[in-house]
């Protein structure tokens, strides 16, 4: 088919050589020679689930975005999971900006003083910390050679077997360590299920669906059961036509044809082997199925597939057990081996063979299940010494020789000679390779700036006397003419011992105390404590309430767990009359506080928090299918979220509500407040902390009990005599991003990274906010 360009709205065929390479050396042209986006070029966009608990990102998420940005689908680069870029191919180029040895603890210390990161990028979430962030985010590391043979998947030479540092880089080793465990340590945590889009019970999408009842505890000797699904394409979407059981011993337990409740679209008979012949005479549907799986599966059983999520989905069932084998033998970068490759290379079975008519799901159960059982058994260890990348890229590399000798003439073939060598083969990219080589390799050249660089040899090297002012002066010159670039700044080495990073976290943790604390009276002697704790337990969960003796009539001392929630006690409880009496609600006083109300309103403008609202006053019982129910009937409602405790994972008294419209959010607080849901009566506000805030503060909020060595006064007044002068540092920082930033290329993808601190001493969560440039500034959602 004849590739198509858009010109002024209109599909045409592309001309001759118009392809990526082309395209993307006409968008730097046009960089260079200060020209704007053409006629035919669409505004790239960028849109992510980040709210709730799926604001936690890892390094490999992160890969995946920056790889699918820079790359694309023309080098089959995958578009990330946890976020979509539209119009990928139209980007004029990849910024990520590094703030060096900075994590979200220095965002929100500084949070005045980063004026500009906070209105520009409306994406943020929060990044795991890593020891070494740069040689993560760069892939590190030498290439392994290539084995002596393309003749096969098997390696023939001890070059093949990875030594031990590079077993140590190995995604499955920093997944699973090297030691061997039980079956229950390689099943799928609740928060992977969520992540990865299994059916969960109480979940919106799986209202009907059938629960399989196995709730028994599981141990390592439970039984394990494979479980592979075909579909068809109907009017309703995937549905079920042939369903696989297999039980530990391989035996095959259901091997059924289903009949869909809907008419075929597309029969898949390339895939999924079904015929319309077939399924005619059929008269099995998917409630009989999920009735026989039911009766067939043990009280803790534990189901394996190949990305079993899409099985459990069209069965419309939950389990809670699973090991899904495309996420047991880990990849970098969110990648997966498929199912076929996987069954060659460690089991020696051919699996899914082209002379076949479809796929046969009882011989794919069975193979994901002796995977998981060969994982189980043989250890982390020996299924990383198999060297899986190497196997895939010899495979892929020998696949191409044997299609480049088949497609050319017999009288061109090359004949091999009886006495000559065997030819070497060429040195290819491995799968997982640098992502520094990934770009090389198809013709761009990134640029590398900060005072981490790394020099011809491709060995990082140190140079501290560059200067954030030098490396912006740099940037201004160089980043319009790289297509991908990285940008490292400092607040330089006397910023980040251990010691001030710890006085940096108490005084960050001291004042979100204050902010969530209120003192509410005076009472009289003989007041009711009950009543004034479900008085102000209505604004937000409570962490504690204490009485205060030391005033001549009795107060209240009340810290909650989230800002919005001692927010709307100081608004809508001031000057109440709570337990008969008329009393005060306010913060205490501190220098701490006393730029709180500045702060709170910053919070509250936050692009991050446009259009969400806090909703407090639940009942404890209420669950988020409750929820979605209740809500239904509010314009414009996007998504919601309930938080709970990360110690006893119990839902909390209150929600946030995040609309598309801003305008929608400010109509349902009007008609919410004083609502009565499930017998209990509402209150909200705007939003101060959704999302990652949310759980970092918690998390902060929780740090005091497990402090290890005190933080002497000495290290606190070392801090408060450097504090005025970080903060200038901090504040000429973000005018050099946003310096940097207006000089960016409409379209450009722009991500800056606090990437966190990861050490002996002590861990900091790291911090990414991320956007697209757009005509007017502000980065494109």
């Amino acid at each position: 088919m004849a590739k198509t360009v858009c010109v002024n709205g209109r599909k045409r065929p592309a001309r001759a050589g118009q392809d990526a390479a082309g395209r993307q050396a006409a968008r730097k042209r046009r960089r260079v020679d200060g020209g704007g986006r053409g006629p035919e070029e669409k505004p790239s966009r960028l849109t992510a689930a980040l709210f709730g608990e799926d604001c936690e990102i890892s390094h490999e998420q992160l890969y995946e975005l920056l790889k699918y940005a820079a790359l694309g689908k023309c080098h089959k680069a995958a578009q990330p999971s946890w976020c979509h870029i539209y119009h990928q191919s139209h980007l004029a180029g990849v910024v990520v900006i590094v703030l060096h040895e900075m994590s979200q603890l220095h965002f929100y210390k500084f949070y005045l003083q980063f004026k500009h990161l906070r209105k520009v990028f409306q994406h943020r979430f929060t990044l795991t910390p890593s020891a070494n962030f740069l040689a993560s985010l760069y892939g590190e590391g030498a290439t392994p050679k290539a084995p002596n043979t393309a003749q096969g998947l098997a390696p023939t030479s001890s070059s093949c077997i990875p030594n031990s540092s590079a077993l140590q880089c190995d995604p499955i080793i920093q997944k699973y360590g090297e030691k061997k465990r039980g079956l229950t340590s390689y099943t799928l945590t609740l928060e992977e299920q969520k992540k990865n889009f299994y059916p969960i019970k109480g979940s919106p999408g799986c209202k009907g669906y059938v629960h399989t009842e196995c709730d028994q505890q599981r141990t390592d000797s439970s039984p394990l059961f494979g479980l592979d699904c075909e579909m068809c394409l109907t009017a309703k979407g995937n549905e079920v036509t042939r369903v696989s059981l297999v039980d530990a011993q391989g035996r095959c337990l259901l091997n059924e044809l289903v009949k869909p409740e809907s008419t075929v679209v597309n029969y898949r008979t390339r895939f999924s082997g079904i015929t319309k012949k077939m399924l005619l005479p059929v008269k099995t549907r998917l409630s009989d199925i999920q009735t026989r799986l039911k009766k067939l599966l043990p009280h803790d059983a534990v189901l394996v597939g190949h990305s079993l999520n899409s099985d459990l989905q069209a069965l419309e069932m939950i389990h809670p057990s699973v090991i899904d084998t495309s996420l047991l033998f880990a990849r970098n970068e969110g990648r997966r081996f498929k199912l076929k490759f996987l069954a060659k290379a460690v089991l020696g079975k051919e699996i899914q063979c082209e002379q076949k008519l479809g796929h046969d799901p009882a011989e794919d159960a069975r193979a994901a299940l002796e995977l998981a059982q060969f994982f189980i058994e043989q250890g982390p260890a020996k299924v990383a010494e198999l060297n899986l990348e190497m196997l895939l890229t010899t495979e892929k590399q020998a696949e191409v020789s044997r299609n480049k000798v088949a497609s050319q003439p017999q009288g061109c073939r090359v004949q091999k000679q009886p006495n000559e060598p065997p030819r070497p083969p060429k040195p290819c990219l491995l799968l997982s390779a640098s992502f520094l080589d990934c770009l090389q390799v198809t013709g761009q050249k990134p640029l590398l700036l900060g005072r981490q660089e790394l020099n011809p040899s491709g060995l990082w090297q140190s140079n501290l006397s560059t200067s954030n002012k030098q490396i912006l002066q740099r940037a201004l010159k160089d980043v319009p003419l790289s297509t991908f670039s990285i940008i490292q700044f400092s607040l330089g080495p006397e910023y980040i011992t251990s010691h001030l990073l710890a006085a940096l976290g108490e005084k960050v943790r001291s004042k979100l105390t204050d902010m969530l604390t209120i003192y509410a009276g005076p009472f009289e002697e003989t007041f009711c404590l009950k009543s004034v704790k479900k008085e102000f337990g209505r604004c937000g969960p409570i962490q504690s309430l204490t009485l205060v003796t030391e005033t001549h009539q009795p107060y209240v001392c009340i810290q909650y767990e989230v800002l919005e929630a001692a927010q709307l006690a100081v608004e809508s409880l001031n000057g109440a009359e709570v337990a008969g009496s008329c009393i005060k609600v306010q913060r205490p006083v501190s220098a701490a506080t006393l730029d709180c109300d500045a702060l709170i309103k910053e919070l509250e403008l936050d692009v991050e928090n446009e259009g969400v609202i806090y909703v407090a006053g639940l009942k404890p019982s209420v669950t988020e299918m409750d929820l979605q129910e209740e809500f239904s009937q509010l314009k414009d409602l996007e998504t919601l979220f309930l938080p709970k405790d990360l110690q006893s994972g119990k839902h909390r008294n209150c929600c946030f509500l995040k609309f598309q419209k801003s305008q929608s959010a400010v109509d349902a607080q009007e008609v919410i407040n004083g609502w009565t849901a499930k017998g209990s009566k509402l209150r909200t506000r705007n939003a101060l902390a959704s999302g990652h805030l949310w759980r970092w503060i918690w998390q902060m909020n929780h740090s005091s009990k497990k402090q290890g060595a005190p933080i002497l006064h000495a290290q606190m007044e070392q801090l408060s005599d450097l504090e005025q002068d970080l903060k200038k540092k901090v504040k000429k920082l973000d005018h050099h991003i946003k310096k940097l930033y207006r000089s960016l290329q409409n379209n450009t993808l722009c991500v800056v990274l606090f990437p966190g601190v990861n050490s002996m001493l002590g861990s900091q969560a790291g911090l990414g906010l991320m956007g697209i440039k757009d005509d007017a500034g502000r980065s494109a959602c």
